[in-house]
């Protein structure tokens, strides 16, 4: 019979404590609008948790309906853990090119009013104001968006593993005496989102298009159940302001 000593038996816990929460966080990559501003594009990138397999999503929003363009989101894995990421993300980009070009998104990106990364502690992962243009002084409306997360219980796609989480976003108007609007209510949550048990605000792209439209991306983290840990990905709330 083979004997674990104490000493032993602490560096095992120690480990397992360590790689239980070696989840995989997506990397965000604000690709841009098309050049009215009816899409807005990004992409999601890194590495998947427990594969080691690189993987790249690209995701197109119509602005105006706030729902993915027909035939996206691009995704793409690639079932070798020996292969790069830059090949994923290459072939994703390569494939995107048939709903708005990169050229098209590179000389419309927009510009990025707010930014806190998952890894922020200091900042309020539920509330971002921002001025949507860096003119000073300002000449818009402030842009304010407050997150509330919805319980939705223990979901089919959880696996016994826990409940899930669904958000309500709202907008503030500041201006108007505070005056909040409903722009995003999950009533559910789709089986490509996981088992989410949280969200935060990673971001704010305003673009400007033509017509004396302007448009916002509002970037919501994720994060769900993974296969060593939490994982997290990306989404966006769109509309205009």
């Amino acid at each position: 019979m083979r004997f674990v000593t104490p000493i032993t038996l602490a560096f095992l816990s120690g480990l397992a404590a360590t790689t239980a929460s070696a989840g995989d966080v997506a990397e965000l990559n604000i690709l841009g609008f098309s050049q009215n501003g009816g899409v807005f594009a990004f992409e999601e990138y890194g590495v998947q948790d427990g594969s080691g397999f690189p993987y790249a999503n690209r995701y197109y929003v119509d602005t105006a309906s706030d729902s993915y363009v027909k035939g996206t989101p691009v995704r793409v894995r690639i079932d070798d853990e020996s292969a790069s990421l830059q090949a994923a993300r290459d072939k994703a980009r390569e494939q995107g090119e048939a709903f708005v070009s990169q050229a098209e998104l590179a000389a419309n990106r927009g510009y990025t009013a707010g930014q806190n990364a998952v890894t922020e502690l200091s900042a309020d992962p539920l509330r971002m104001a921002v001025n949507p243009r860096p003119v000073f002084p300002a000449i818009d409306k402030p842009l304010e968006f407050r997150l509330e997360t919805i319980a939705l219980g223990e979901l089919e796609q959880c696996h016994g593993m826990g409940e899930a989480e669904g958000f309500r976003l709202l907008r503030i108007d500041a201006t108007d005496g505070g005056k909040t609007q409903i722009v995003h209510e999950d009533k559910s949550v789709p089986q490509s989102r996981g088992c989410p048990t949280g969200y935060s605000i990673g971001a704010i792209q305003t673009f400007a298009g033509g017509g004396g439209v302007s448009h916002y991306a509002v970037l919501i983290a994720v994060r769900k159940i993974g296969f060593e840990g939490p994982d997290y990905r990306w989404m966006a709330v769109t509309g205009k302001f």
